[in-house]
């Protein structure tokens, strides 16, 4: 079974292709939610917790997010701890996931931030979904009701797409003129014919 890597920068519309290759009878595993779940785990809570503080916690016992992001996002080593507890946890998820779709000619693994992090380097093959800027801007703004600024803010804080492409063994462009279910087709019957 090969393990496929999907990302794309924000507002490329990789959840959109991933849902193109679920219909196609795809298992999608997405790291970024698996990663969310994690944070009620009791272990994990607890090491947050002991590191951050309890205000990285609401009183209903769920992450504050907003409190979290603003910690890690000022202090380098906060983000390396985050990293460290939450990564190895969600390849473990993943891995444990994989075993119940041996089946399957190939899995994908969806995550917002594999190039960065060097997890594609533990799978066998990469998509990269693409979008022009502007339309990312655009589907971003609509979909969070975000100003432009903010946006903006969070896309200069990702590794530039152009630098991405290199990384990619597939490409799918998601500009909104060009078909995308032909594409996700071509790249399904060569990922098959790969794992056969």
């Amino acid at each position: 079974m090969l393990k496929v890597g999907i990302t794309g920068n924000l507002g490329s519309g990789k959840s959109l292709v991933c849902s193109i290759f679920s219909a196609l009878s795809v298992p999608v595993f997405n790291a970024d939610s698996e990663a969310k779940a994690l944070y009620h785990d009791p272990h994990i809570k607890n090491e947050v917790i002991s590191y951050f503080g309890k205000d990285v916690y609401c009183s209903t016992g769920d992450l504050n997010a907003t409190i979290l992001a603003d910690k890690i996002f000022k202090d380098k080593q906060a983000m390396e701890f985050i990293s460290g507890l939450i990564h190895p946890a969600v390849r473990d998820r993943f891995s444990q996931w994989c075993l119940q779709h041996n089946q399957a000619p190939y899995v994908l693994y969806e995550a917002a931030i594999m190039i960065e992090s060097g997890h594609y380097r533990m799978l066998d093959k990469l998509i990269l979904v693409t979008a022009p800027l502007s339309l990312r801007i655009q589907r971003v703004m609509a979909r969070d009701h975000a100003t432009e600024a903010s946006v903006l803010a969070r896309v200069d804080k990702q590794m530039p797409e152009a630098d991405k492409i290199p990384f990619a063994d597939f490409l799918v462009n998601n500009d909104g003129e060009t078909l995308l279910i032909p594409q996700v087709l071509s790249i399904h019957k060569a990922l098959v014919s790969i794992s056969d």
